[in-house]
């Protein structure tokens, strides 16, 4: 079974009409941040959840827009000019304007958003403290589950699934965390991922033994995969699908990988990565063998 299609708030235009054209097609999850488009995409999104409610959103804390900064400057939560931050007091104070913005009392999922960002020496600590405030926050119904989103964090090995998951053991005092979800690269480009996923071992393998939800973002890294692409790639991947399609379906058979963000502004990019999605997932030695092709061509 092929991993699900999510729709990703990014690099969208038009928020409402995606996201009803998501929802129309049976599409259950969104993603989104409070930075996202310019500052704006939750609550851009909010009426359109009104109408939708049955839609589950992931959201994250971590990045301030410029308005953002100020507004917690002014209340004292961090110091003025801030533009990443996992302190506890800003991660408590970002959820509750997330609820908000969202219109939800509780959103299904909160990520933390590129810790990489944050020194490594102190890495593990502020990881610790932020999860003690995010299963504080599940406590109270305000939040169904967390877990990290990473560009490089898992790549550059300054944090493991085994790792994340004993400081959320930690945090709550207990194995029973609500640590339950990772969000990282997954493409043909960003591919080191999806070549341990084949062979068993690396985060996407080490979440889905945890039964934990695997969110593949950037799966055409940023469009730039359709110029890098070829239609001799695509044909080795599956036939009769483009190369974007075919690009698209390669992700979503990684073993472990339950969602793929898709930033789809028109209905047909959304209708073509559906068709893509429901055929069955490529077998493993079909991305082995793609993977081999692309491997001396760029570096991961």
């Amino acid at each position: 079974m092929t991993a699900a299609l999510a729709l990703g708030t990014y690099r969208l235009r038009d928020v409402a009409t995606a996201v009803r054209y998501a929802a129309a097609s049976e599409t259950t999850w969104l993603d989104t941040a409070p930075n996202y488009l310019h500052g704006r995409a939750q609550t851009l999104l909010a009426p359109t959840l009104v109408e939708h409610p049955r839609l589950q959103v992931a959201t994250k804390v971590g990045f301030l827009t410029p308005q953002t900064s100020e507004a917690v400057s002014a209340a004292g939560v961090l110091p003025p000019g801030m533009r990443h931050s996992l302190h506890p007091r800003y991660v408590r104070w970002q959820v509750e304007r997330n609820r908000h913005e969202l219109g939800r009392d509780r959103v299904e999922t909160v990520f933390l958003h590129n810790p990489e960002r944050v020194g490594e020496a102190s890495l593990r600590q502020v990881l610790r403290d932020a999860f003690a405030v995010l299963e504080q926050e599940a406590a109270a119904g305000h939040l169904v589950s967390y877990g990290v989103a990473t560009w490089t964090g898992f790549r550059d090995r300054l944090f493991t699934v085994e790792g994340l998951d004993g400081l959320a053991t930690e945090a709550a005092g207990s194995p029973q965390h609500h640590l339950k979800a990772i969000q990282l690269p997954v493409s043909l480009v960003m591919d080191s991922a999806l070549a341990a996923a084949l062979d068993g071992h690396g985060p996407i393998a080490d979440a889905a033994a945890r039964r934990w939800d695997v969110h593949a973002s950037a799966p055409l890294h940023g469009g730039e995969l359709l110029a890098l692409a070829t239609a001799e790639l695509a044909a080795l991947l599956h036939s009769s699908l483009s190369i974007a399609q075919a690009c698209l379906l390669a992700v979503a058979s990684c073993p472990g990988v339950s969602k793929v963000l898709l930033s789809a502004s028109t209905p047909a990019h959304w209708d073509a990565a559906r068709a893509a999605l429901d055929e069955p997932p490529l077998p493993a030695e079909t991305l082995r063998k793609v993977l081999n092709v692309l491997a001396p061509h760029h570096p991961d």
